[in-house]
């Protein structure tokens, strides 16, 4: 009861289950951290512990066996790429989720392009790409674009490896990595200037 005689509820217990999750999700984010650090073993059993999770989160959207096998590699190269965004403080789960949501839609939306004899976007139509991720643009030297894109300020840099090279939308991008929406455009719109000036007159070496 507080001071004021009003009777305080009990926050609700969690359940064995509950309780069970959070420490899988505690663990699953000290194996990230511990690959962040350059451990090869942690980053081994981190991979192998989320496959089948991203790999159940694909069959409930795609039917083709295949079309999930290539969905759960999909997910699977994003988090290699943008596994330095992640932030060991923040849970584990909600950063997956996001990427994973983001992956599998991306493979459905080219179904249905196939499907309806669409034609796919041209590179002339995107903000940018980068092959790591699947955005590849046979023009842009990915080299060059992996040097720019670790040239970038803190936040720019994090704004674009969420962004475009995850594919995630900005919801799922601030839910990542902590930033607001209004700060993840300014940073996006900065890095981009950035990279189009970095890879029109790339530096030349002495």
């Amino acid at each position: 009861m507080s001071s004021t005689g009003e009777t305080v509820a009990a926050a609700p217990r969690k359940s064995a289950i509950d309780v069970a999750l959070d420490d899988r999700d505690r663990d699953r984010a000290m194996l990230m951290a511990r690959a962040q650090a350059g451990e090869r073993e942690a980053y081994r059993r981190l991979l192998e512990d989320i496959t089948p999770f991203i790999r159940a989160l694909a069959a409930r959207r795609l039917r083709d066996a295949s079309e999930v096998e290539d969905a759960v590699q999909d997910v699977l190269l994003t988090v290699h790429v943008i596994r330095h965004t992640y932030d060991p403080a923040r849970p584990f789960a909600p950063w997956l989720a996001a990427i994973a949501k983001r992956r599998i839609i991306d493979r459905l939306r080219r179904q249905m392009r196939r499907n309806l004899r669409q034609t796919t976007l041209g590179s002339k139509q995107e903000t940018f790409s980068a092959p790591e991720a699947n955005l590849g643009d046979a023009g842009v030297d990915a080299v060059a674009l992996r040097t720019a894109i670790e040239r970038l300020p803190p936040g720019q840099r994090q704004a674009i490896k969420l962004l475009k090279l995850g594919e995630m939308s900005l919801k799922e991008a601030a839910t990542a990595s902590g930033m607001s929406i209004a700060a993840l455009k300014v940073a996006t719109h900065r890095a981009l200037a950035t990279l189009r000036k970095a890879l029109e007159h790339p530096r030349r070496s002495t």
